[in-house]
């Protein structure tokens, strides 16, 4: 009886034995299969990768040449736009100093304006005396003198006696009728006007003829 018991133990252990083992290899199976599917992940990143890589591929020879053609195109239209600014400016920068040249002694040849015209009536003044004849020839010397230099710099005279009333370069003072003098011309200048450079410096103060005078019959009308 003892030995049937030993007999039935030791199969059972045996049993046992043999259903570890299966389990043993159930679950190496799945270890296996496990670490199989975490190998194959990242081999899928890789082939990914890898036809990323394909894609962008080294350019060619061509395709280098045209870029550089392409980049030396647009530094050559960036040197030509520089330079035709720097030109610009310094033409603009020429076309300044010019004008501040031309207009720098506006002021003071303005205030010199006065001067020559009493210079001029003292002149004026000077021929109905024939006694002061050597004088006034001097001091006509010494205004001709002064005239021809304030010419040099510019300075011209604006003397409209019988021409068109021109506003940009005329002030009227007043009108007159006249049946010598067309209408709208200028019969007497009360005092000259002067331009320096082409720009107005003084206007001319003028009197503006108004056309032949009404007769009697037309103003009783």
């Amino acid at each position: 009886m003892k030995a049937e018991e030993k007999d039935h133990t030791s199969e059972d252990i045996a049993q046992d034995s043999v259903k570890e083992e299966q389990d043993q290899a159930v679950e190496d199976t799945t270890n296996l299969e496990s670490d199989e599917s975490s190998v194959e992940e990242p081999s899928a990143e890789a082939e990914v990768l890898e036809e990323e890589a394909a894609e962008e591929k080294e350019p060619t020879m061509d395709e280098l040449l045209d870029r550089s053609r392409k980049e030396k195109e647009d530094l050559y239209q960036k040197v030509v736009r520089a330079a035709a600014d720097f030109e610009n400016f310094r033409k603009r920068s020429l076309r300044e100093k010019e004008e501040l040249r031309k207009y720098a002694i506006s002021g003071l040849i303005e205030d010199l304006l006065p001067a020559l015209d009493n210079l001029e009536l003292g002149l004026m003044a000077a021929d109905n005396h024939p006694e002061a004849k050597a004088v006034s020839d001097g001091f006509r010397m010494v205004a001709q003198q002064l005239t021809g230099i304030l010419q040099n710099n510019g300075l011209e005279c604006v003397d409209p006696a019988g021409e068109d009333f021109d506003p940009n370069f005329h002030e009227s003072v007043g009108f007159q009728p006249s049946d010598e003098v067309p209408d709208h011309k200028v019969i007497q200048v009360v005092r000259k006007g002067y331009t320096l450079n082409g720009r107005i410096l003084r206007a001319a103060n003028v009197i503006v003829s108004s056309g032949p005078a009404a007769s009697e019959e037309q103003e009783e009308s």
